[in-house]
């Protein structure tokens, strides 16, 4: 059975994850697209908006590994 506190911890450090990596994306993508073509900056966008995801399926697999 997977331990509750594993979730616990796994849940705090996704939500972290996740509002902080929204952070640096977002300033990332402000500095650095301002001026730039509309398409340039929904390709950058679209790749950073899924970037996320294979550390957040890492968490989640961690979080639900049995022992």
């Amino acid at each position: 059975m997977i331990s509750p506190a594993r979730r616990f911890i796994g849940m705090v450090f996704l939500v972290t994850f996740v509002l902080v990596y929204c952070f640096i994306a977002m300033v990332i993508g402000d500095m650095t697209m301002a001026g730039k073509h509309w398409s340039i900056k929904l390709i950058f966008f679209a790749i950073a908006g899924l970037i996320w995801i294979v550390p957040a399926g890492m968490i989640i697999s961690w979080t639900y590994k049995k022992r």
